[in-house]
């Protein structure tokens, strides 16, 4: 089991505050900018592109709801913060319906970290964290079912229209930073799980938001590319692409939901996730199945590139591209994702925590847990001889009666959070 002290309270720091009102803004930004990009479509009379962006926009959303609400529902409906004692479970699945839930969440995250910020006290229950970790996983879900398809859709018409100008490429590079950035936040609340987490620098997450970058990025511009010469036929290359990977989330036998129906609803999602970017939700070495994805992704990128280049080649008017500048523009694409996955290789051989389980602890252990060792990039661990005479005498020295310690608060504990840090760091 993870190095995770139940009796070490949570010190809620100003970056944690900072942090999570930084992502509420962002939250009612990205809100703002999509209802001004359903009336753009409107007054340009692009009907098409208006009914996949409210696809995009009311799938996403009901898909998180869903998930809320089924994390509530696993939960037993436990309140937390005050917000949410002003609901019965009846008004909470009508707040859900209403498309209203993850706001709901969002107060609620809002209410404990100004309680603890303004009170400069630990979270001795770990409530802010706990929420916390469920809002991240939804910022994730909702980042690869409505942001990212809304980035490829707008680049597409871009594209389409053969007005690429630097300042839209530069708003298309900031979306494509937001989404790594999504990414790397969640990967970031993952690390509360670690023992040694106030130990980790922050360059382990710089790396880990360029390789991120550097592979997403490539992924969506090749498949808005592809739409853009070929708007039919992606989706039957999502269809194609997700089915496949549904399988293999299939045959992974996932274990992150409390139902079988929403089992299956999380592999489903994990099939759509997989379609833009790696999604660890296996525990085990992973390394030889992330590195058969990104061949496949790799692949998929090549065959989209080449696609997109003879249909310049085979329709030139339509853009104001040269065949060779087509070719040039597929090459630093592919080679972006190839730099990408030389970056991530650099994370895991630098920058990843690993874990390893040694031993159980003796059988008179009324615990019976796990003994873990970290091996990160900032903590040099030694590893853990059950022989060696020091520590045996060091073991006798510390079983002598000492004065009685106050009995640690109970922390809460996001079990389903926990499960995707024990995949993500085995």
């Amino acid at each position: 089991m993870f190095g995770m002290d139940v009796g070490v309270a949570l010190n809620y720091s100003c970056w944690d505050f900072l942090f999570t009102f930084g992502g509420l803004a962002f939250f009612l930004v990205d809100i703002a900018l999509d209802a001004w990009a359903v009336v753009t479509f409107y007054q340009e009379k692009e009907y098409f592109s208006l009914g996949l962006l409210l696809l995009f926009l009311l799938g996403s959303s009901a898909l998180a709801q869903v998930y809320s609400w089924l994390w509530y529902h696993y939960d037993n409906y436990e309140t937390r913060t005050k917000v949410e004692n002003c609901l019965n479970p009846l008004s909470l699945k009508i707040l859900h319906v209403l498309q209203l839930g993850v706001y709901f969440r969002y107060a609620g995250v809002m209410e404990a970290s100004v309680r603890s910020f303004i009170s400069r006290s630990r979270d001795p229950e770990g409530v802010v964290v706990y929420l916390s970790h469920d809002l991240s996983m939804l910022r994730l879900i909702e980042t690869f079912s409505e942001s990212a398809p809304q980035l490829v859709l707008m680049l597409a018409i871009i594209l389409r229209r053969g007005k690429p100008d630097p300042m839209t490429m530069l708003k298309a590079v900031g979306s494509a930073s937001a989404i790594a950035c999504s990414v790397t936040m969640y990967h970031r609340s993952l690390r509360s799980f670690l023992s040694d987490k106030h130990q980790q620098q922050i360059r382990s997450s710089l790396v880990y938001f360029l390789w991120n970058l550097l592979l997403i990025a490539p992924r969506l511009a090749a498949l808005s590319l592809f739409a853009s010469v070929l708007p039919c036929f992606v989706f039957t290359h999502f269809l194609c692409s997700w089915m496949i990977l549904f399988f293999c989330a299939w045959r992974a036998k996932t274990t992150f939901m409390d139902s079988a129906g929403g089992e299956w609803l999380f592999r489903a999602t994990v099939g759509l996730i997989w379609y833009f970017s790696w999604f660890n939700v296996v525990e085990g070495q992973t390394r030889y199945r992330s590195l058969l994805y990104h061949l496949y992704i790799m692949f998929d990128i090549v065959l989209l590139c080449g696609l997109w280049c003879w249909q310049v080649h085979r329709e030139p008017p339509y853009f104001d591209i040269t065949l060779l500048h087509a070719i040039i523009t597929s090459v630093i694409i592919i080679l972006l994702f190839i730099f990408g996955i030389l970056v991530k290789g650099l994370y895991y051989t630098c920058c990843h925590p690993k874990h390893e389980v040694k031993e159980s602890v003796s059988e008179g252990s009324p615990s019976g847990l796990e003994v873990v060792t970290f091996h990160s990039d900032t903590v040099d661990l030694t590893e853990v001889n059950g022989h060696d005479e020091d520590i045996q005498s060091d073991s006798m020295f510390r079983s002598m009666p000492s004065a009685p310690e106050p009995a640690p608060t109970q922390k809460r504990e996001n079990k389903r959070m926990r499960k995707l840090a024990e995949n993500f760091y085995s």
